[in-house]
């Protein structure tokens, strides 16, 4: 079976994840809003730029409620 996530993009969530638990992780555009404070905003942050890279992660979800507005 094929692998969904790349290693590479393994070791970009990895490095988000030694950040944050160091606490120097920061969220927002150019790392200038606050410290982040949960596991999955951190795997998060690291997938997302292991997308902006090119590397092989599957694309974001899109949830529920984004899919119901478009219909109306």
């Amino acid at each position: 079976m094929a692998r969904k996530y790349s290693k590479s993009a393994g070791k970009d969530v990895k490095r988000e994840m030694h950040k944050y638990k160091r606490g120097t992780l920061k969220s927002g555009k150019g790392g200038k809003g606050g410290t982040v404070k949960s596991r999955k905003q951190a795997i998060a942050i690291g997938l997302s730029e292991a997308r902006a890279k090119g590397k092989k992660v599957p694309k974001k979800r899109s949830s529920s409620r984004s899919r119901s507005k478009k219909r109306r």
